[in-house]
Formats: C-alpha cells, structure tokens, sequence
C-alpha cells in the first residue's frame, strides 16, 4: 500500500507543499478580512456589501481567463523554482498594498490587492502539479497530488477562520483589521523563504524550444484547443471542471443556506465550511491507497455517484427541516440537537470525501500523462476551463434562484451534475485504466 506521508520528509515535497499551504491559506486569510471589514468596519449597506463581494470575487477569478496560457507557457519555458521564487517574492509587495487598504479601511486598495492575488494565483496554479513529475517518482505522483489537495483545501478553512476572528471591534464601535494586516505580511514572508528552499525543476532539454505567444486571447484559445482535442485530456479536464461547478454551487450555497433555511447562525456556517474542507482532505489521501499509488479512473464514477447521492440525502433533509419564527438563529449546540442536525454533518463529511476521492486522480491525469515539457501548459488550459465552469454555474443557480428556485433546491442541480461527472470518470476508465494512456 502506498504511504504518501513519506513525501512530507522529503526535500523533494514538503518546500512546495509547505508554500502552496501557505499561498492558499494567505488568499483565504486576506480575502476573508476585507469582506468581514468591508461588511462590519465601512459598509453598512447591504447593497454595497453584495456589489464588493461581487467585485472581489470576480476580480480574483478574472487572471485565470486571462492570464492562465502566459503562466502556462512561462513555466515550462524556465526553471519552475525560479517562477516559484518570483510568484512569492511578488506576494510580499502585492501584501504590502493590501496591508496598507485593511489599515486604512481603503476599499480600492483593497480591492487592487485582491485582483493581483488573482494574478499571483494564476501563475502560481500550473507550478504546483506541473512540477511533481520532476521530482517524484511516477508511483508518488498520485500521493503528493493527493496531499497538495489535501493541504489546500485546509489551508482555505484555517485561512478564512483566521480572516475573519481578526477583524475586532473597537471601543468606538468600528473595527479594526490591524492584526489581520500583520498576519498576511507575515505569511507571505513565510511562503517566500520556503519558495526559496524547491529545488530547481529546468524546462526538459529534450523538447524543442517554445515560442511564446503574449496575445492573451489568441494563446488562451490556441492553449484550451491544442489540450482539449486529446481525449484523455478532454475527458479529465471536463471532469474536473465539473467538480469545480459542483463545489463552487455548494460553497457559494452554504451561507444562505445555513442562515435562511435552517435558521442557524454564522458559527454554523463556519462548521460547514470546516467539514466540507476536512472532508475533501480525507478523500484526496484515501484515494491515493486505494489505488496503491497507481494513477487511474477506476474509482471515479462511484466517488461521484455517492458524492451525487450524498447531496440528495441532504436535499431531503433540508427540505423537512422546520421552519422557525421569530429571529432567533440556531447555535452549534442546538443545530446538533436537532434530529437531522447530525445527519447534515455526516451528508457534507460524505460529499466531500467522495468528491477528493473523485478529482485528485484526475489532477495525476494531467501531469504524468503528457511530457514533462507541456504539464504547467496542461494544467493552465485546465484551470481556463475550470474558470469558466465555475462562473457558468454560478451565474446559473443566480438566474434559477431569480426565477423561483430556492436554495435549498439548487443541491438538485449540483446532483444532475455528478450524473454527468460520473459518465465523463467511467468514459476517462475505459480509455485510459488499460495503460494505454501515456505521455506522447
């Protein structure tokens, strides 16, 4: 059986490791705190509050669509270490500004911050699975993708937490993000000395030199067509960006949902959050022993299917929860109390377990089944695509819920979606789980 916990020993992974966790755990720690101070420090204005995060969000997921084919390009042009020191020296300035914007309550600076962490993100996205085939051995590549999702998605819980436990009020009634300012230079610093440590990965001697194509559309569309028309790639991309939709659907669904329809309170929400992020991290190490480190499909269909299944018992959970009057909201203790509380707690636990067991096979695909010299180009087409998904489906539940649906109804879409997901898994089975699929 395959232990990929070996790897966290290795120089080979943990510098990576290490500062992907820090990357993402700043992100989420400086994106949560400027919405929290936005929300309860400047604005006091629901309407406002609504159009910033919009603006955020937007400005944060922007750089993928337009940055993602340069990044793709640049890191497999050059030594990948060399672009992993630039990303995090780059995130120390770009923390700076942002810094500064949570001192001085300052929504456009704070708002710049945001968009340049997107850009930060995007050429940072195709380094930390592009360069996993050069220092791993095939068998561990699967294992240290699985623990880069792992470590991801609980840096995105302990980085929102923090984010927003240091916003504090303020004896004159405001809020202060002085701490959160402090927390975020300090985490870039951080993420900066432990770039420093990746040992170098140089572009592949062999392949033929790359000619860079700036034009942003023209290479984005040139880099998503020359990836999507080999099937493995299309099927795996497709799958994933399907489960990009699915969880963007359920995350952006679980405020509204904790606080509207099971009348429970912000503390609740967080509990959601920190089971699904838990969740996603159990299932991306799973995955890797119950495939004995080998890279394969075989297991997707069923992992999304009872990811699909999981969130329908949800659905009918929520739809015969009761309804409360008054304005009281439910805290943890109560919620738990309630007959269906636990259950909830154990339908999100499942869906996210399933769906790491689905996606981080899927991420292996990527990588250890193209030359060496195209992954970071594989993985930049993926996250355009992944990008566009992900703003499709929000923009879908948006328009659904205009038009009547209700939240609790948008967990249906999300269900239909793993039907799909699961059709394109077993399809990326049968093509690829004979070894047929190997880098051309």
């Amino acid at each position: 059986m395959q232990d990929s916990l070996h790897l966290l020993k290795s120089r080979r992974f943990l510098p990576l490791f290490v500062t992907q966790f820090l990357g993402a755990f700043n992100d989420n720690l400086f994106r949560n705190a400027s919405v929290m101070l936005v929300v309860y420090g400047i604005y006091s204005d629901p309407r406002k509050e609504a159009i910033f995060g919009s603006i955020a969000a937007g400005l944060f997921i922007l750089p993928f669509f337009l940055f993602s084919a340069i990044a793709g390009q640049i890191t497999d042009e050059i030594d990948k270490a060399r672009v992993v020191r630039v990303v995090k020296t780059v995130e120390i300035a770009i923390m700076l500004v942002g810094a500064v914007g949570l001192l001085l309550h300052n929504i456009v600076l704070l708002l710049a911050a945001l968009g340049a962490m997107g850009i930060h993100s995007t050429f940072f996205g195709p380094v930390k699975y592009a360069i996993l085939p050069q220092h791993l051995a095939p068998e561990e590549v699967l294992g240290g993708t699985g623990l880069v999702e792992a470590g991801t998605y609980i840096a995105i819980l302990g980085g929102t937490i923090l984010g927003g436990v240091l916003i504090l009020p303020t004896h004159g009634g405001g809020y202060s993000a002085a701490w959160a300012a402090l927390a975020v230079l300090i985490v870039a610093v951080l993420g900066r000395a432990s770039g420093g440590k990746v040992p170098a990965a140089p572009p592949d001697p062999a392949a033929p030199p790359l000619r860079m194509d700036w034009h942003i559309i023209r290479a984005s569309i040139a880099l998503v067509r020359g990836t999507l028309h080999i099937r493995r790639l299309y099927l795996a991309i497709l799958a994933i960006s399907f489960f990009w939709a699915m969880g963007t659907v359920l995350v952006a669904e679980f405020p509204a949902l904790v606080k509207e329809r099971l009348a429970a309170d912000h503390y609740v929400g967080t509990a959601f959050i920190a089971i699904f992020s838990i969740g996603v991290a159990i299932g991306s190490v799973a995955i890797n022993r119950l495939l004995r480190g080998r890279v394969a499909a075989r297991f997707a269909p069923a992992s999304v299917i009872a990811m699909g299944l999981f969130v329908l018992d949800l659905y009918r959970r929520v739809r015969s929860w009761p309804h409360f009057d008054g304005h009281h909201l439910l805290h943890i203790r109560e919620f738990v109390a309630m007959p269906n509380g636990p259950w909830i707690g154990a339908d999100l636990l499942g869906m996210a377990i399933a769906g790491g067991m689905f996606v981080v096979p899927l991420y292996a695909f990527l990588t250890i089944t193209v030359p060496k010299a195209d992954t970071a180009r594989t993985i930049a087409a993926n996250n355009i695509v992944n990008s566009g998904f992900m703003v499709a489906a929000t923009l879908l539940v948006a328009a659904a819920v205009h038009l009547g649906l209700t939240v609790a109804d948008s967990l249906l879409i999300v269900a239909i979606a793993s039907l799909v997901a699961a059709w394109l898994g077993w399809k990326l089975h049968l093509a690829c789980d004979d070894g047929s699929c190997v880098a051309d």
